[in-house]
């Protein structure tokens, strides 16, 4: 089988785009793939005085750092670097506002998989999310009805733009059923989140000290920290736990000096820390040093790279019981105490729950580990690398039969022949 040639569309760190890591993740097992030729990164400019590395591996990769968040012209930048490195497929990993938090911007980044394939590039969008799955009031995109309407049109064109790829990955079943109905499409495969590293089984005993509470992401519209603070607060009335509260993230795009003004109101609460942007290198650390994984949200919009990594690392997790977090925990396995959105009570009970029962605790953080361990991100790099090789041999008209489908049991997985038997 000939070798590919891959160009990989993604923010990629240091950049602080949404979704650098699961590609910093993808990139980690693209490099080591005896199936890829060479690999391109077109990622996004960083600011003065940084720079992009990827460590070696077997295969070269190069990084071309063209478009901007935001910039009207990433598209023209996008598809020059892709005619310059002739890649056999142009792999994107993205969502609506990879491309900017800008109508315009955004938009003209959703068409670049499509204007690929009409140079000539096969193309395969890995999309983390639908328009029809997000509460744009909760993600902090607009509260007019009105401009709702208006967006939700303008999602489902763009929708269309993005479908007329040869091939567009889901991270859930709901978004494979979802996409088929609504579009009339069967160019949509379902390929799970993963998990991002699989580590040796963790020690699960907490570190000396005081028992770390933690959340993890991009805050200020779905997600949100004033409720955990005040349930602490309230646990830590109860019963005299020693607790640390660590919130570790930035602000997200639609919500910029949210986290500071947290800071300004409870500046007052002891021990909690906003540790900022989180280096790759220290998100370890920062996991296994935290008694639980609480996911402070009101709503969701895709499946959740926190809770893969809380399993990774062998975490217990507070979770809310809603949307597609309760559809992931139900096909892949993973499991938490669970609170009402919006409760403090309900909140400081479940993490009450879980910090006094150390034996409930453990249990929690040996499935979400046994969980992850299942979908390690080697298995769902080489679901691609199958996508791609039966859509370069086979054409547009595949039927992509190699998607995975839930059931009551979680997710099948099928039976993954090697590359080189692929065709044979």
């Amino acid at each position: 089988m000939k070798k590919v040639r891959i160009a990989l569309v993604s923010p990629y760190p240091p950049s602080k785009g949404t979704l650098n890591e699961y590609a910093y993740h993808l990139v980690e097992q693209f490099k080591d793939k005896a199936a890829i030729e060479e690999l391109t990164l077109i990622t996004d400019k960083l600011p003065d005085g940084e720079m992009y590395t990827v460590e070696e591996g077997s295969v070269p990769v190069t990084v071309k750092a063209v478009w901007a968040f935001n910039a009207w012209d990433s598209g023209f930048q996008i598809l020059k670097a892709v005619r310059q490195s002739r890649p056999d497929v142009v792999l994107f990993n993205i969502h609506f506002l990879t491309f900017g938090d800008k109508k315009i911007p955004a938009a003209l980044g959703l068409m670049i998989p499509f204007l690929c394939r009409m140079l000539g590039f096969p193309s395969v969008v890995i999309l983390h999310n639908i328009v029809e799955s997000v509460d744009l009031s909760a993600a902090g995109i607009t509260q007019n009805p009105v401009l709702r309407a208006i967006f939700q049109l303008f999602g489902t064109v763009l929708t269309r733009f993005l479908l007329a790829a040869n091939l567009v990955t889901v991270t859930i079943s709901k978004y494979v059923d979802m996409l088929e109905k609504k579009y009339k499409t069967s160019k949509v495969a379902l390929v799970p989140h993963g998990s991002f590293d699989t580590p040796e089984e963790p020690d699960f005993n907490l570190p000396a000290g005081p028992k770390k509470v933690m959340a993890f992401g991009k805050f200020g519209t779905y997600k949100k920290v004033e409720h955990l603070i005040e349930a602490v607060e309230v646990v830590r009335q109860r019963t005299g736990e020693d607790i640390e509260i660590v919130i570790a993230g930035t602000d997200s795009p639609n919500r910029k000096g949210y986290l500071e003004e947290m800071q300004t109101a409870y500046a007052h609460v002891p021990q909690i820390t906003f540790t900022g942007y989180v280096a790759e290198a220290d998100v370890p650390r920062i996991f296994r040093e935290s008694a639980v994984v609480v996911f402070p949200y009101t709503s969701t919009t895709g499946s959740s790279g926190v809770l893969h990594q809380a399993g990774s690392f062998g975490n217990a997790c507070i979770l809310p019981n809603i949307g597609d977090l309760k559809i992931l925990i139900e096909e892949e396995g993973y499991a938490g105490e669970f609170f009402t959105p919006d409760s403090i009570d309900s909140l400081a009970t479940a993490i009450q729950t879980v910090l006094q029962d150390e034996d409930y605790r453990k249990s929690l953080a040996r499935r979400n580990f046994a969980a992850a361990a299942s979908l390690p991100m080697a298995d769902i790099a080489d679901w691609y690398l199958l996508h791609i090789s039966t859509l370069l041999q086979e054409g547009q008209k595949t039927k992509f039969p190699l998607s995975l489908k839930p059931s009551k049991a979680g997710i099948t997985r099928p039976n993954i022949p090697t590359w080189e038997t692929v065709g044979a």
